[in-house]
């Protein structure tokens, strides 16, 4: 009969590492394409209003931002304290929301373009009047969807 050993210490195979950088790879192309980067660099200090009704934006690519609020710290000594708008990434008048919003529109596809929804960023503290010219501008470029961003009161 055979003896079978059971007390040689055997030794533990290495680590089989020759999948590892096609993981690696398969992680950073997930990463790459599930990320969106930051489109806007705020220039103003938005501290959303609370709401209690939200809903949500379905096809974000069919949104356009505007921005409305005091300027942040960097740019409150060039432009003062008081509340303002950008457009992207620059400060803008009202009346130049015509522009931005035919400058937009035109670089959308046809199809889409009378999806366009205009987002109103707007800080808490703001005026009404700046919101109410803004609601001007928007209606004599033929914008008239328009949301206002919000977050979520939790409670009442």
């Amino acid at each position: 009969m055979a003896k079978i050993r059971r007390n040689d210490k055997r030794e533990m195979p290495a680590l089989n590492t020759s999948s590892l950088p096609d993981i690696i790879f398969m992680l950073l192309f997930f990463f790459m394409s599930v990320t969106s980067m930051k489109e806007v660099t705020y220039k103003v200090s938005i501290q959303n209003p609370q709401a209690t009704e939200l809903t949500k934006i379905e096809k974000k690519s069919l949104v356009r931002y505007i921005y409305v609020g005091t300027p942040t710290a960097e740019f409150r000594k060039q432009y003062g304290a008081e509340t303002r708008i950008q457009l992207d990434d620059a400060f803008a008048d009202a009346h130049e929301i015509g522009d931005f919003i035919i400058n937009e529109r035109s670089s959308m596809a046809e199809e889409d373009q009378g999806k366009m929804t205009v987002s109103i960023k707007a800080d808490k503290e703001t005026k009404m009047n700046v919101i109410t010219d803004i609601k001007q501008e928007l209606r004599r470029s033929y914008a008239l969807r328009i949301s206002y961003a919000a977050t979520q009161r939790t409670s009442y």
